[in-house]
């Protein structure tokens, strides 16, 4: 879907700065980021308190305005607006709930622990062998964008660079990897 007349106005309107632009943007916007928020948060199974989820989309639009409105001028219109957003939003939330720490990673305790500087080393030499073993059973691009996402936290950008897979295959291949993982240590 191609950018619609409104959209393009409304983007204009608010780079151009011009009265009740931001506030047109956000009553057009807020329930998609609502929405993104709250499955975001249930996809990766974590419960949000009303706060958490008012501060994440907060933190979704203060990520739309900051730096003079980036994300938005780097908006090609290739795509509808709001599957532009969907994509800002997603990414903004998944930073945000692993930057506070929340168990997101993988759904396993394994790897969650590994994580966890708060476990004694023992446990955690063991959770961590736990961990390469589920990942020696991906293959190699698979692991080491596990590796690079979850254990060292690189962002898309930089895991893309580091193992010569476009950015927009980074998410797909985390979740074929993740599942590949789940279903080794369910057995």
């Amino acid at each position: 879907m191609v950018l619609s007349q409104t959209d393009r106005s409304l983007l204009q309107r608010c780079l151009g700065r011009q009265p009740r632009a931001w506030e047109d943007f956000v009553d057009r916007f807020l329930g998609l980021v609502v929405h993104v928020v709250q499955h975001t948060a249930q996809s990766k199974s974590i419960r949000l308190s009303k706060e958490d989820a008012e501060d994440l989309v907060a933190d979704v639009f203060f990520a739309i305005v900051s730096d003079d409105f980036a994300s938005l001028r780097r908006f090609r219109g290739e795509s509808s607006l709001a599957t532009y957003l969907t994509v800002v939003a997603r990414r903004v939330v998944v930073r945000e709930l692993l930057k506070r720490k929340v168990p997101a990673a993988l759904g396993e305790e394994a790897v969650e622990a590994v994580a966890d500087n708060h476990h004694p080393p023992e446990e955690r030499i063991t959770n961590r062998e736990e961990v390469d073993r589920l990942l020696e059973g991906l293959a190699d691009p698979e692991a080491a964008v596990i590796r690079l996402y979850h254990l060292e936290g690189k962002s898309y950008s930089e895991i893309s660079t580091a193992v010569g897979l476009a950015e927009n295959s980074i998410g797909p291949t985390l979740t074929r990897a993740r599942e590949k993982m789940r279903k080794a240590a369910a057995n």
